[in-house]
């Protein structure tokens, strides 16, 4: 799907990646183009290992693409320069996995950081954003608490606030929901929706909560075997009937995507009988 410019934020355009490997590169993704909507919430979903953190280093600029172009707003992520790559790292806030809080650091420090590394502005305008994005994420009262002191859905709050100190035009969110209670993990689908509403932000969200992000997104895209396996609406991918994307929306344990890795038969590594030893 290609977006008119204006309308979009990211654009991957045939883009192919591999790790290098011992033997041979591992293709994460084979000639991949999609497009992300400004203003709106794209969850990448799909298996474990099927590229969808590796989108995330890829918009990021932390890897190149080997072909293909990702571009930011218009330019090319991998022919950017360090200063321009910077420049562009600015315009975008990144949630990890379990938050990444600096445990050294209280709660206000962890928001405050990135405005006094990034930003010549004064303690006393720091202090007043740092307290407005906490009480956006509902923990304005826990400022002068450590992240030791803290439950693991305060956590990821914390780190959202952090994220969003700079204003920043697009939010990546590695695995939001992992660990998180019920109640917890609600609480942080709808301030992820709400944040970027109010804010007028572009989200990207890696998730295996199939769920919650549903709920949330605009736009859902379903990654497979280095390809795009779906992409449309929550309920236009929920009712697809390609088998791979039905496997993984119904949970279901057979299906395209094996449970077992390729590799020698049974009979090769046990002999006939199945029993070890036991091929004559």
């Amino acid at each position: 799907m290609t977006l008119p410019h204006s309308s979009t934020l990211i654009q991957f355009d045939d883009v192919t990646f591999a790790y290098p490997g011992a033997v041979a590169d591992r293709v994460i993704l084979d000639g991949m183009s999609f497009a992300i909507p400004r203003g709106k919430v794209t969850a990448l979903m799909g298996a474990s290992g099927g590229g969808k953190t590796t989108v995330l280093r890829l918009i990021g600029g932390q890897q190149v693409a080997n072909a293909g172009r990702v571009l930011f707003d218009g330019d090319d992520v991998g022919r950017m320069g360090r200063d321009a790559l910077h420049a562009a790292r600015r315009r975008m806030g990144m949630l990890f996995q379990f938050g990444a809080l600096f445990t050294d650091l209280s709660v206000f420090d962890n928001v405050a950081f990135p405005l006094r590394e990034h930003s010549r502005l004064g303690e006393a305008l720091i202090r007043d954003i740092v307290l407005m994005k906490l009480n956006a994420v509902g923990l304005r009262g826990a400022r002068d608490l450590m992240p030791s002191e803290i439950s693991g859905g305060m956590a990821r709050r914390v780190a959202l606030a952090r994220a969003i100190a700079l204003d920043p035009e697009l939010i990546m969110y590695d695995e939001p929901f992992a660990g998180l209670d019920p109640i917890s993990l609600g609480t942080a689908a709808q301030l992820i929706r709400r944040l970027n509403d109010a804010l007028g932000m572009t989200s990207v969200i890696v998730s295996h909560d199939l769920e919650e992000t549903f709920r949330i997104a605009d736009q859902v895209i379903i990654l497979a075997n280095g390809r795009i396996a779906a992409q449309g609406t929550p309920d236009e991918v929920r009712h697809s009937t390609d088998p791979l994307v039905q496997q993984f929306v119904l949970a279901q344990a057979e299906g395209p995507v094996h449970f077992h890795y390729p590799g020698p038969s049974l009979a090769d590594d046990f002999g006939p009988t199945g029993h070890g030893g036991g091929a004559s």
